[in-house]
């Protein structure tokens, strides 16, 4: 399990270093993780960046860089409910879930049925965007977090 929570938040940190658009290369990439505080060499990054499907493009400065596929790959049918989670986000009054391409209504259907105990008022979903409505504005932070939560714990039971 420790060994797992280890491999995510490793993803985690490489996802976040490719979002960012600069990292030319796996040597660029060990680097900035390492500065983060993860143990890797470019053996390991380059395993990683297979696993998340990384691919080469050119950013909006011309340069060629590593960065995540546009579209996230098709889930099967024993694909984990937390990979199809790309992003959990919220402002002052509403979360808002990106998922894997016709994965929103999967998703807002275990939210709704969780209300209770998400403080969830109700969900919007279109086909990867589920809009969250809150039952109070003062804690959307508090329920981004219990949302993040119950989706990774749902993928592992």
């Amino acid at each position: 399990m420790k060994e797992e929570k280890s491999q995510q938040e490793l993803i985690d940190a490489l996802t976040g270093v490719l979002q960012k658009g600069e990292a030319a290369t796996q040597e660029q990439i060990c680097q900035k993780l390492q500065s983060e505080g993860h143990e890797v060499n470019q053996s390991k990054v380059s395993r990683f960046l297979r696993k998340i499907n990384a691919v080469k493009v050119v950013n909006s400065a011309g340069h060629t860089v590593y960065s995540l596929p546009w579209e996230p790959a098709v889930p099967t049918i024993h694909t984990p409910l937390k990979n199809l989670i790309v992003d959990v986000v919220f402002n002052e009054s509403l979360v808002v879930i990106s998922t894997s391409p016709g994965c929103a209504s999967m998703v807002a259907r275990i939210l709704d049925f969780n209300h209770v105990s998400t403080e969830v008022l109700g969900t919007i979903a279109g086909d990867d965007t589920i809009f969250v409505a809150p039952k109070s504005g003062a804690n959307v932070k508090k329920l981004a977090e219990h949302i993040k939560k119950l989706l990774k714990d749902s993928a592992s039971t």
